[in-house]
């Protein structure tokens, strides 16, 4: 029978490993995984707006295994961040995917991005010496293997990203002119930007459109249509009290001209008098024109 767990006691001094101290649950994976990954994968994915290609026509993927060696069904890589034009975001339309088989879809990723940490830096950026019999490092499959076009890293304590271009085979480093860099086949551009995501204020990769403005989260859409919402509630309130005002106006119309015909049938009814008056005087008043 299985004795209950206990919880420490938290009033003790605590003097044992911290999360910087302890590894990865999983053995092959050699970066220790933080939140930050999470959420700057998400922010990519949501500012993934390119204008080429519809929603359902392109697959945005974040840790999902990317198998790319026909002869090795088992080796694969997991970017941090992708995508892919011109697939459906479900498999052949039908399934949400559990990986990305690029021999299968026939279809390579557009551009790939990478978080650097320190115990992946060397795997990211191919410093790492391979030994015998060892697979491929991320940067060999980006470049030689699948030729994937882009090719982004991005360290969030220096706050800098790098950029390269498959160029004959190989991957040249782009210059990233004020932390923006430009990508015409989509019509997007990618860049630094600070600020709140996720309750998180930080520098944060996200994509821009074609007038330089960061292309909304999802967040910064629900606030922009909760505005205008609210803007239309605006107007819907002026227009209903601009027709109340109105309808104020027409009603003092009405009551003055009502009152100008009381006023008039005031003074007949004064004039009638004056005349009878005269009449039972025996006056009988000029009433033809001058």
């Amino acid at each position: 029978m299985a004795m209950p767990q206990t919880m420490p006691d938290m009033t003790e001094p605590y003097d044992g490993p911290t999360m910087y101290d302890l590894p990865s649950e999983d053995p092959e994976e050699p970066g220790v995984p933080d939140l930050f990954h999470d959420m700057q994968a998400d922010l990519l994915t949501e500012t993934f707006l390119p204008p080429t290609h519809p929603r359902d026509r392109m697959m945005t993927a974040a840790d999902l295994n990317l198998h790319y060696d026909r002869d090795h069904p088992l080796r694969y890589k997991r970017p941090d961040w992708y995508a892919v034009l011109g697939v459906p975001f479900l498999y052949k339309g039908q399934d949400l995917r559990m990986s990305y088989v690029v021999p299968d879809e026939k279809v390579i990723p557009f551009i790939v991005v990478e978080l650097l940490s320190k115990s992946t830096r060397s795997d990211d950026l191919g410093l790492k010496e391979r030994k015998p019999g060892e697979p491929p490092t991320k940067w060999e499959v980006y470049e030689q293997v699948l030729g994937i076009p882009h090719y982004v890293v991005f360290s969030r304590h220096a706050e800098r990203f790098r950029a390269f271009r498959l160029d004959r085979g190989r991957y040249v480093e782009r210059i990233v002119p004020e932390g923006r860099l430009w990508f015409p086949e989509i019509g997007l551009g990618l860049g630094l930007w600070e600020g709140v995501y996720q309750t998180l204020d930080h520098r944060w990769l996200r994509w821009y459109d074609s007038r330089g403005r960061w292309i909304p989260s999802v967040e910064e859409r629900a606030e922009q249509e909760r505005m205008r919402a609210e803007q239309a509630d605006q107007r819907a309130e002026q227009e209903r009290m601009r027709a109340e005002q109105a309808d104020q106006r027409a009603e003092q119309a009405d009551q003055r001209a009502e009152q100008a015909d009381q006023r008039a049938g005031q003074e007949k009814m004064r004039a009638d008098r004056m005349l009878a008056q005269l009449r039972s005087l025996g006056i009988e008043p000029d009433m033809s024109e001058e």
